[in-house]
């Protein structure tokens, strides 16, 4: 027995351990903003020094999806995994993660099997997918609540309008405008729903983009509720300038938040909205201010 272990022991220190070992993975995530995905492989006591020592199997639930033959230094993949591919370079510094497209990956249990000359290994590791909100609670919320005030705000604009300044008859633009905000109005309670909480997806940007656009349709309302109420003085131009500025601030930041994954860009989208509505909201006021004065209305 003892010259046996003792024969072992040499060899375990010629040649290394005989027992490749790897860097425990027990599972790994990925989520819709990931195009590819990673799932790793590390071997900690690789001696390789030519592709030729090395061989690698990857396998799905058991059934092989991808090898790798150093001997002649060609890759092969199975069954549906036909992006499966790895570093090959890096294999000689022990690594042998796998990349598959988003796609082609299957959630479950992938194994990894290493093979370098006489010594060989094997690790497991399970592929989950996480939900990842493409916007917070609380970005959510403002997003849809500062929209539909400024909707509010301009109602209560044109009822003032129609109240305090009205005519003998309704003309034919007041109905249009009428008919357009009822449009808008339905707009953007269409969008708030298609706009629900929850990863990205095409449903989303959908609500996000008609929320968004639409909220300028009242930027040309408000113009004409002013118009023909109380006119255009200066503090009137500096709201609509004020209004206009805050839209097109909107308006990139859903242009940068749509063509991201990850709105980061979601604050500079979030601050038009709020600064659009908090435009319409001193529209209102100073329409009641001027109607306390008993302005008379301009024709």
């Amino acid at each position: 027995m003892w010259p046996l272990a003792a024969a072992l022991l040499l060899a375990s220190a010629c040649c290394g351990s005989a027992q490749l070992l790897f860097n425990k993975t027990k599972s790994v995530e990925f989520t819709f903003c990931n195009e590819t995905v990673v799932i790793p492989c590390c071997v900690n006591n690789i001696e390789a020094e030519n592709l030729n020592e090395l061989y690698v199997k990857w396998r799905y639930k058991g059934k092989d999806i991808y090898s790798y033959d150093g001997v002649v230094n060609k890759s092969a993949t199975y069954g549906d995994f036909h992006s499966a591919r790895m570093d090959v370079p890096e294999l000689l510094k022990g690594d042998a993660s796998l990349k598959i497209d988003k796609s082609e990956a299957l959630l479950g249990n992938y194994s990894c099997e290493v093979t370098e000359l006489s010594r060989e290994g094997e690790t497991f590791i399970e592929l989950k997918y996480r939900v990842v909100p493409w916007f917070s609670p609380n970005e959510n919320i403002l997003i849809v609540i500062f929209p539909i005030f400024a909707v509010l705000l301009f109602w209560g604009q044109f009822g003032i309008k129609t109240l305090k300044y009205k005519s003998s008859h309704m003309d034919e633009i007041t109905i249009a405008v009428l008919v357009v905000g009822l449009v808008t109005t339905a707009v953007i309670i269409v969008g708030a729903i298609l706009f629900v909480p929850g990863e990205y997806s095409i449903k989303n940007a959908t609500g996000l983009g008609l929320i968004v656009v639409t909220t300028g349709l009242l930027l040309l309302l408000h113009y004409y509720v002013f118009k023909t109420t109380i006119g255009i003085p200066s503090f009137v131009i500096a709201i609509l300038v004020m209004q206009l500025l805050a839209y097109v601030l909107a308006v990139v930041g859903l242009s940068l938040c749509i063509s991201a994954c990850i709105p980061v860009h979601g604050p500079l989208l979030i601050a038009g909205l709020i600064i659009f509505a908090l435009a319409q909201l001193l529209g209102l006021v100073y329409m009641k201010f001027v109607e306390f004065r008993g302005t008379p209305p301009v024709s």
